[in-house]
């Protein structure tokens, strides 16, 4: 089964397009965890997979996905990547689709040695290994073609999807990504026909492909502009909640099936119990468990599920 079309079943089944981001950093992690381990390296990586361990278990049974974000995990060292794999196998043990946010991107061998580790195999002494072995991985296309080729050779192999950074929903994205062609298109509209080309061999049973994009909820009429571009690519969307985004400008980029995207929230789930005194800080998973609960609901009553 293609990576979209398992994506889309989890979506359907949880009738919930949300993908919780996992991005722990000190701040985030409450004492009552941390106060637990040492003050090192170690101690740190440790706090983080309980932390992580813990919204899984309060919160699978309501999602379709998490998005671990690597650079959390390497700030740690080896320990802290040591935390990233158990938090992606943990994640995939409770039925959970494993994005990880990576934004990988280069050329030759390079390319093809960040595919293996995420979406390919390691091969040592004729043997192939699963390393990460996530599901998807976000990817940079600005070194072009050949800087994606081997991570769509690797999802066409190994049945495993990428999200291609096309709009971000950061302040100065316009800066590089709204760059006007020679035609009067945006750049990022000529990100989106590569897009568009790269993923035309690996459209799944629902209709869209395991080439999927990162597109931003901050400007709507982008949002908007780039899905006529890419009626067959599914989305990434960050920027829903603090930064902006909103329910209902999001769901116009959803198809009439309720299908088109997944949506990224991660400081919002992750300090949930920073936000009330509903929950002592013992109860922080269960103050995230809550916060999915809502914004769940915010979207689908907006993007009718099917």
């Amino acid at each position: 089964m293609r990576a979209i079309d398992r994506l889309i079943h989890a979506i359907q089944e949880k009738k919930n397009p949300t993908v919780m981001g996992l991005d722990p950093q000190e701040k985030v992690i409450p004492e009552y965890v941390r106060s637990k381990y040492p003050k090192t390296l170690e101690g740190m990586s440790k706090a983080i997979l309980e932390f992580n361990q813990a919204l899984i278990d309060a919160t699978h049974d309501l999602i379709p996905a998490v998005k671990p974000n690597i650079a959390f995990y390497e700030m740690f060292g080896l320990k802290g990547i040591e935390a990233f794999e158990k938090t992606c196998s943990y994640a995939k043990q409770k039925g959970l689709i494993v994005i990880a946010d990576g934004k990988r991107g280069d050329i030759g061998s390079t390319a093809e040695a960040y595919s293996s580790a995420f979406l390919g195999r390691t091969k040592i002494g004729g043997e192939e290994i699963a390393v990460f072995d996530v599901d998807f991985l976000t990817v940079n296309p600005y070194l072009g073609t050949d800087g994606v080729n081997p991570f769509v050779e690797d999802c066409l192999k190994y049945d495993k999807g990428i999200f291609v950074l096309d709009k971000t929903s950061n302040p100065s994205a316009a800066e590089l990504q709204n760059l006007e062609m020679t035609d009067g298109k945006k750049l990022y509209d000529q990100v989106a026909g590569l897009i568009n080309s790269w993923g035309k061999d690996l459209i799944g049973d629902y209709g869209y492909s395991s080439v999927a994009a990162v597109v931003g909820a901050t400007n709507p009429e982008e949002l908007m502009s780039i899905r006529k571009t890419m009626p067959e690519i599914f989305f990434l969307i960050p920027g829903y909640g603090a930064q902006g985004g909103k329910a209902e400008d999001i769901a116009r980029s959803f198809d009439e099936r309720g299908l088109g995207g997944i949506v990224n929230a991660s400081r919002s789930i992750m300090t949930a119990y920073t936000k009330t005194d509903q929950f002592a800080v013992e109860d922080y998973a269960q103050a995230a468990r809550c916060e999915v609960i809502r914004m769940r609901d915010d979207l689908t009553g907006h993007i009718k599920m099917g």
